[in-house]
């Protein structure tokens, strides 16, 4: 959606909005941090986000690779900077073109800074000169597919009285040439920027103004930047802070508060402003802080619309349902599946499509490296080794399996102990949810989408098994009308109980004007699509011929990937009963009558 529209919307239901600002890292394990970071801090609620070009277009490429990313698998409105410094007009239309296609839809327009090394900026050959050039001739080549920003200066309002004006004649300009909304620099004198936005009004400027907000983080940064960008900074500022300049935890603590009241005295001005641009400077804690200072709420219809996070892209944006298989892997389901057909009528995909692809096991690749995977998982030597690593995750004790790059969801501890169990009985769990019966869409353990509606879901389980105790469960299973299985080896040999070849809703939510949403599916062929092959890659974690490699590998041959989901979402328990009567029945088999198998359980 178009900020402007989104600023809109929000003004109607009165509610305060925020966004983020992120700059391009200079490493690529500064990238994947940030990227980590941008995915945890969409649990605050921004409404958007937006990536800068940097000084001199010296990171266009890392931006639009960013924008793709935090467009498509992190599933957050991203809006681009774009400048003149070092673009010809032919590497705009490029970095243009390639953020309409990852389905960006705004686009922050500067003439830029000098390039690095250069005191004066210059136009290069074949580019823009002027901020104004570059948003004309997107309006000209792109009609209204963009919504257009441009940055104002609050600070400009200290200017001399003709220096002052003529400025304001340029921003007018701007705005008349297809300008949607306007970006400010920061700012800390909250005077100067009430006297600088009644003088845009008076100039006839009506778009949006979105107040750019810096958070202080230490004492040497603030006076940093408040330098580089001439920003006058009021003296009870410096009388607060300058006493704690060694000590940056208080010096975060008051500015927190200093830049809270400010954001207060905005919203308090009567400008018509309801909403924030935190500049982030790609760190977490001091946005956080300053979030909590002004009691600003995530809601749950903005961080969780859906259970799971949609992909903004043009061929997924109105995607509205995914099998659950790939709930804890969406990289990987974002990757193999995007050659797959647009989703028509909102579904994830016509598996009776020539373009639905085969899929080569959970995924592309491992995110852990190899010494990762042994600092997480060591070098186990037997199957209970294995199972034990399984249950402490499921109970919080490791943050992450090759099957889950995160830690256990909030959901997963309420059936955590059953998880546990189940690992333990010899049913590797990867994948699960909780049965729910009408919780609140704002429930903080299970709720998504919006306010004032309630969700379902089915219980659900996922895991491998070995042979002789698939058996034995799906004897149990077979003698409960409400369950339903799906079965397959590495080979792809599919087995069901199901008779029925369409896509069984596993989550659903009820809202108020809506029909029932249903985005979370199992469904028999992209569950082929979904193979056991993951475990052959964690033992390329391990030497040749070390046990924990053999061992591995004996599971991965052995092993039945299978789902099971029961029906009934009144019976939060009796998804795990046949689970545990299989595996007593197990245990007792073997000569130690052990629960906790030291072999594969076969």
């Amino acid at each position: 959606m178009k900020i402007s529209k989104r600023i809109e919307q929000s003004n109607k239901e009165g509610k305060i909005w925020w966004s983020f600002e992120y700059f391009p890292p200079r490493t690529a394990q500064g990238l994947q941090n940030l990227l980590d970071r941008i995915k945890r801090m969409t649990a605050l609620g921004p409404d958007f986000i937006d990536i800068t070009w940097n000084a001199g277009g010296r990171t266009s490429d890392l931006t639009a690779h960013m924008v793709k990313t935090c467009q498509g698998s992190v599933g957050i409105e991203t809006c681009m900077h774009l400048t003149c410094t070092n673009m010809p007009k032919e590497k705009v239309d490029i970095a243009l073109q390639e953020a309409k296609e990852a389905g960006c839809c705004n686009v922050l327009a500067l003439r830029g800074d000098p390039p690095q090394g250069k005191d004066e900026w210059e136009a290069v050959e074949g580019g823009f000169v002027h901020g104004i050039d570059l948003v004309k001739h997107i309006r000209n080549k792109y009609g209204d597919y963009f919504d257009i920003a441009v940055a104002g200066f609050p600070q400009f309002q200290l200017l001399p009285p003709a220096e002052r004006d003529l400025e304001m004649k340029y921003l007018k300009e701007k705005i008349d040439a297809g300008v949607n909304f306007i970006f400010t620099q920061m700012f800390y004198d909250v005077d100067v920027f009430i006297d600088w936005v009644n003088a845009v009004r008076a100039a006839g400027i009506a778009i949006p103004i979105v107040p750019g907000i810096a958070p202080i983080q230490t004492w040497n940064g603030f006076l940093k930047a408040t330098s580089l960008a001439n920003t006058k900074i009021p003296q009870f500022f410096l009388d607060a802070l300058e006493p704690y300049k060694n000590d940056d935890e208080k010096v975060r603590e008051i500015g927190t508060k200093l830049v809270a009241e400010m954001c207060r005295k905005i919203l308090a001005a009567g400008l018509g402003i309801h909403g924030f641009h935190f500049y982030t400077m790609n760190l977490e804690k001091g946005t956080k802080m300053l979030m909590e200072e002004l009691n600003l709420t995530p809601r749950v219809e903005t961080i969780k619309p859906l259970p799971w996070r949609q992909s903004l892209t043009p061929n997924r944006r109105q995607e509205n349902i995914r099998p659950i298989f790939w709930a804890n892997r969406t990289e990987s389901y974002l990757s193999r599946t995007e050659n797959w057909d647009e989703f028509p009528n909102g579904r994830f995909g016509d598996s009776r499509s020539p373009a639905y692809g085969e899929l080569d096991g959970y995924g592309i690749w491992l995110k852990q490296t190899k010494e990762e995977a042994l600092k997480l998982w060591g070098e186990p030597k037997t199957f209970a080794e294995v199972a034990s690593l399984f249950s402490r995750f499921c109970l919080g004790g490791l943050n992450a399996l090759p099957w889950s790059n995160q830690a256990a969801s909030s959901e997963t501890s309420a059936i955590a102990l059953q998880l546990a169990k189940m690992n333990e009985l010899g049913f590797l769990t990867i994948n699960s949810q909780p049965a729910v019966n009408g919780a609140r869409s704002d429930d903080p353990q299970f709720g998504w989408g919006p306010s004032n509606g309630y969700v379902y879901q089915k219980a659900y389980l996922e895991f491998f098994v070995g042979p002789r105790l698939l058996e034995l469960l799906l004897a149990h299973i077979e003698r409960d009308s409400n369950m339903t299985y799906y079965v397959i080896n590495k080979q792809g040999d599919l087995r069901t109980n199901t008779h029925s070849d369409g896509p069984n809703a596993v989550t659903w939510g009820v809202f108020p004007g809506k029909e029932i949403v249903q985005p979370t599916v199992v469904e028999a062929l992209s569950f082929m699509a979904w193979k056991v092959g993951h475990i052959w890659l964690v033992g390329q974690r391990y030497e040749a011929e070390t046990p924990s490699r053999k061992l591995m590998m004996e599971i991965f041959e052995s092993s039945y990937l299978v789902n099971v989901v029961h029906n009934d979402f009144k019976d939060s328990q009796a998804i795990f009963e046949p689970f545990f009567k299989a595996g007593a029945e197990h245990a007792a088999q073997h000569t130690n009558g052990s629960a906790a198998p030291q072999a594969i359980p076969n």
